[in-house]
């Protein structure tokens, strides 16, 4: 049996390839939208995908599951599981809990497991080339490393009303059903740390019954059948959830729409670039850091720095249901542009036109900048603070609001036209997105240096 994680640094997602090395038959898990590499992945191993499936309908990021079914002619498998609100509306097979897909002598059981999301499965994989049982789980966003999937998504990006405390409910009996498998299963999660679809994910790419049912924080929980416990601290302290969370889960319910083969992004003039944003017909990405971009950039322009982190602070920055120009990214290369434009497209950012390589003969602005020293003396100024609540909780600069950059875009209206608004973040790069959202949407905006770390630091060495 082959059994390849495929991860994206970016969004902190994994999805994975289960091979019949006998047969030469493949099944992809949880594919985002950019296939190529799970493509390479099957040639290299003169396999075949002939399956596709997905652990359930993801907030984070566009699913692949159907670009790859169409380029491969593999079978589709979703969950039919979660009841009737909850079913995919495109063609697919559904799975319910106990169904098998098999390959070879492999055989991967759907295991029900709710509480995320009402219709999320797992997969239970048994290698009948060497053992009668199952030895490995993919557990989607139930179980990760050190945590467990949170309830709290369909409440805060999905239009739910308290369906937080059902799904705490949920994933604990789960949990007491996952308890009971034998402590060798090895366990594959669908997110690593950084996801915001947990609040302490760890960092390892897989983990053991035995480990987790010991040692994670839930473990004390269900061993004593404490499930006011586990629900209480499941749900104290969540991150915010990125706004765009929400479009996702549309997206994906319905079936998010084909690519097809994509070419290279072409080399545009700055000539042409220039008359598209005389004529507000396009959008220029600057995707250099904040630094640079502080040095000087084109107005009306976004900071999306990449292509390591594109797709995070592309949907922050750029919302395609209320943005239609496309856009314009700044890059060195071809290669570099379309690697950036393949994490695009894992967040439904489908309309890059092309690139250019430098500023030359384009209409720059220079970002305002507020030095600490002065946020006393701008009485008028909104102080907004773009981190996590979390982060804000832990100290902030007193008299900010806080207003995660991944909600900016969908909370104007908290937000005042007619004065100025501070920026922060801790060290600037997520400020820098946000600002560049804000100015482009209209308000006029001043970063402050340093943000929360340089702010601190000034307080640290006044004390």
């Amino acid at each position: 049996m082959l059994l390849e994680r495929i991860y994206d640094e970016d969004l902190a997602q994994a999805g994975y390839l289960i091979g019949c090395q006998a047969k030469g038959e493949a099944l992809v898990v949880d594919a985002r939208r950019d296939i190529s590499q799970y493509l390479d992945l099957a040639a290299a191993h003169d396999m075949t995908i002939t399956a596709v499936t997905e652990t359930h309908i993801h907030a984070d990021y566009l699913s692949g599951t159907r670009e790859l079914a169409a380029a491969t002619g593999a079978q589709t498998y979703v969950s039919g599981e979660g009841g009737a609100d909850w079913q995919y509306e495109f063609d697919a097979t559904r799975l319910h809990d106990g169904d098998e897909i098999t390959l070879g002598n492999i055989t991967v059981k759907a295991v029900h497991t709710p509480g995320h999301t009402p219709e999320h499965l797992s997969f239970l994989i048994t290698d009948g080339a060497f053992a009668d049982e199952p030895g490995y789980m993919l557990t989607g966003d139930f179980v990760f490393s050190g945590d467990v999937g949170r309830p709290d998504l369909l409440d805060e990006a999905a239009g739910g009303v308290d369906t937080r405390f059902d799904g705490a409910k949920q994933i604990f009996a789960a949990l007491k059903e996952f308890v009971t498998l034998p402590d060798h299963v090895q366990v594959f999660p669908g997110h690593g740390s950084g996801s915001a679809c947990g609040k302490a994910l760890g960092a390892l790419p897989s983990t053991s019954v035995g480990y987790e049912s010991r040692f994670a924080w839930w473990a004390g929980y269900v061993a004593d059948d404490d499930e006011e416990g586990f629900v209480s601290e499941l749900l104290d302290g969540q991150p915010d959830a990125h706004a765009y969370f929400g479009r996702m889960k549309r997206q994906n319910k319905q079936g998010p729409a084909l690519l097809g083969p994509i070419n290279t992004p072409a080399e545009l003039s700055t000539t042409e670039v220039a008359e598209g944003i005389a004529a507000d017909e396009l959008v220029v990405v600057d995707t250099r850091p904040a630094d640079s971009v502080h040095g000087g950039t084109v107005a009306g322009s976004l900071n999306i720095p990449g292509p390591d982190k594109a797709a995070t602070y592309g949907a922050w920055a750029y919302d395609p249901e209320r943005e239609s120009r496309p856009l314009v990214l700044l890059a060195a290369t071809a290669e570099e542009a379309a690697a950036m434009r393949d994490h695009l497209v894992r967040v439904g950012i489908d309309t890059v036109a092309g690139f250019i390589t430098d500023f030359d003969g384009l209409p720059m602005i220079t970002p305002e900048i507020v030095d600490a020293s002065r946020l006393g003396t701008l009485d008028d100024a909104l102080l907004l603070d773009v981190r996590n609540k979390t982060e804000h909780a832990e100290g902030h600069i007193p008299g900010s609001e806080q207003l995660s950059a991944g909600r900016v875009l969908w909370n104007l209206d908290r937000l005042p036209t007619d004065r100025l608004i501070v920026t922060y973040c801790q060290t600037g790069t997520r400020n820098s997105v946000a600002a560049s959202a804000l100015r482009r949407a209209g308000y006029r905006v001043a970063e402050l240096d340093g943000s929360y770390a340089g702010w601190a630091a000034r307080q640290t060495a006044a004390a």
